[in-house]
């Protein structure tokens, strides 16, 4: 089988660094660029320590078209600047990991229409898409703890809370991410506010006509890497018919879990996974959702919407080990 050329753009990032992991060890692409701004010429082993003899590659400050899929793994608003700037052909797919194409009203900027890269909801577009916005990190944990919810019309007025780690905020050193400020503490940020909230009602809001309020409350966690959110709405029925619910709508899923015990982050971290717990206190349904933010809920998510778009194996490249201690 000819092997996918791919390219990428921020490659000195942790977003782009994660990607480059990845697909260095994936057995059906090779890697032709990794660009970056403020590297050029710099050996990526320079940059990411972690990579001495794995790869020769040195970063590239132009881009090279002749590829079959270019990653964006730039901040928000650089994706849009970077295509106004730079002609990519027609015929490379672009899969995006920024927020700038993520909304319906958003996809078409730069002369491209994007599909919302959320495998559990978005499969069958996937596979035909020219263009991929990947979801954000928070957003994909919320999404997959209720999309079985919003499927049947049964989410009444949410609440969530959920905690992540420093690598959520970017490489670039700010005061919320500096580890003297950010060890042995946590902090609420963006309350009721955070950006994730759109796209997470756009695609719920397809499922489930009357969506409520979603009320989410983000944490800055002592922690590098991971998200763990948890989300309770009304839900009159028993706990076993909510396992059922859930277990069936993730039945064919090849990264989202549904567990019967009580879940922790360290049984995704460094993994493409998310695992997915229900509890019941009253009326209340408590969905516990687990994801590594780097993998799950950024660049692992953009290769298995990869694998998807060019139909490989999904889960080629991302069978990788979990930090069990």
């Amino acid at each position: 089988m000819q092997k996918i050329k791919a390219g990428i753009v921020g490659g000195a990032g942790y977003t782009g660094g994660e990607m480059l992991r990845i697909l260095l060890q994936h057995q059906y692409v090779d890697v032709v660029f990794v660009h970056s701004r403020s590297n050029g010429g710099v050996p990526v082993h320079k940059v990411h320590s972690d990579l001495v003899g794995d790869t020769d590659l040195c970063f590239a400050t132009k881009i090279n078209d002749d590829i079959d899929v270019l990653f964006l793994c730039v901040g928000h608003g650089e994706a849009s600047a970077f295509l106004e700037k730079n002609v990519v052909k027609g015929t490379v797919k672009i899969i995006d990991l920024s927020q700038d194409f993520r909304l319906n009203n958003d996809s078409a900027k730069a002369g491209r229409q994007f599909i919302y890269g959320l495998p559990e909801y978005n499969r069958d577009y996937i596979k035909t898409a020219e263009n991929i916005a990947n979801p954000g990190c928070f957003a994909t944990a919320i999404q997959l703890a209720l999309l079985p919810l919003a499927k049947d019309g049964l989410i009444n007025e949410v609440h969530i809370s959920g905690i992540t780690g420093s690598t959520g905020a970017g490489q670039k050193l700010q005061n919320s991410s500096h580890f003297s400020r950010r060890v042995n503490n946590i902090e609420a940020y963006k309350s009721l506010s955070h950006q994730h909230i759109n796209e997470i009602r756009e695609t719920l809001s397809t499922l489930q006509t009357q969506l409520p309020e979603i009320n989410f409350i983000p944490w800055r966690g002592d922690f590098a890497r991971g998200i763990y959110i948890s989300a309770y709405t009304v839900f009159n029925d028993s706990i076993e018919a909510a396992y059922e619910l859930y277990e069936a709508y993730y039945k064919e899923a090849v990264f989202t879990h549904v567990s019967r015990e009580m879940i922790d982050m360290k049984q995704v971290v460094n993994t493409n996974k998310c695992l997915i717990h229900l509890q019941k206190e009253g009326n209340k349904l408590i969905v516990h959702a687990a994801i590594d933010n780097l993998l799950k809920g950024a660049s692992g998510q953009a290769v298995q919407n990869m694998n998807i778009r060019f139909d490989l194996p999904e889960d080629a490249g991302l069978r990788l080990k979990a930090n069990a201690f």
